[in-house]
């Protein structure tokens, strides 16, 4: 598993037209890759993530996306997603097809695509309007031994699965401490997985609900100190609300959100620029 700068790991593991999940839930949001993806003016992409977050948000704006497999597309604690939004009701900059689920259909896509399935079941509790969207993927079957009704979830399969991390060791297994959400169905039903990570150490300390990656299932890793940022890293930084808040209004607007874009990912050389130019202790 090689340790690789983060623009060379994104050029040769993601391509144009790629199913791509940067998965994290709350926090390890990826978005050291996300701008690096940005940079490198990748289009056509699928996107996959349980809660779509800024990160898809200036994705999508900048036109790399084409689609969305998602699970409640807002930004934590404000509202609205703006460029999301605008893509789906004005097709700025481009179309986007929607595939949406709640949280628990996603994370069991995810589990059945990492167990080799075709679906995943779950009890069916009650109709929701998700079923009625045209082109919905969920259906009900009935159980074959009791006749209870259940719901089937279509496995999902990334191309590429990639996510934030705390640590990785001198043999490549990787450190999620905290909220690790759907991280480790994520990886195990990706294609090619790629990390980002704090900080290497010789010796991981996992503690108890710990989640540990095995280097064997990982493509590439690259150290990007402070990769999560503006969303936080359990045991080295805090959520940056404020920058959430901000995000609102820079993102309602076109050419606000594009010269933001342009000043703040396509103007910087990596995110360490990123995050000097915004006075962020890394």
């Amino acid at each position: 598993m090689p340790l690789l700068p983060l623009d060379e790991a994104i050029a040769t593991h993601v391509r144009d037209g790629d199913s791509v999940a940067l998965e994290g839930f709350t926090h390890l949001i990826p978005f050291a890759a996300g701008h690096e993806i940005i940079r490198l003016r990748r289009r056509n992409l699928h996107l996959i993530r349980m809660t779509p977050d800024l990160i898809y948000d200036q994705l999508i704006g900048m036109g790399c996306a084409s689609r969305l497999t998602f699970s409640w597309g807002g930004n934590p604690g404000v509202g609205s997603l703006h460029r999301l939004r605008d893509a789906v009701e004005r097709q700025w900059p481009q179309p986007l097809a929607l595939s949406e689920f709640s949280h628990a259909e996603l994370a069991l896509a995810y589990q059945a695509g990492a167990s080799g399935m075709s679906c995943g079941l779950m009890p069916h509790h009650a109709a929701t309007d998700l079923a009625r969207v045209p082109g919905a993927a969920v259906r009900t079957v009935p159980c074959p031994f009791t006749g209870r009704l259940l719901t089937a979830v279509p496995a999902i399969n990334p191309d590429v699965t990639i996510l934030h991390a705390q640590q990785i060791d001198a043999e490549g297994n990787v450190l999620i401490r905290g909220i690790v959400g759907a991280a480790r169905e994520a990886a195990h039903a990706a294609r090619r997985v790629l990390v980002t990570v704090e900080e290497r150490v010789e010796r991981l300390d996992a503690e108890m609900n710990a989640l540990v990656l095995p280097s064997w299932l990982i493509t590439c890793a690259s150290v990007v100190p402070g990769g999560a940022y503006p969303s936080y890293a359990q045991g080295y930084y805090a959520r940056d609300n404020r920058f959430y808040l901000a995000w609102d209004e820079i993102a309602r607007d076109r050419q606000a959100f594009t010269a933001w874009m342009e000043r703040h990912v396509l103007g910087m050389r990596d995110h360490a620029a990123l995050l000097r130019a915004l006075g962020v202790a890394a």
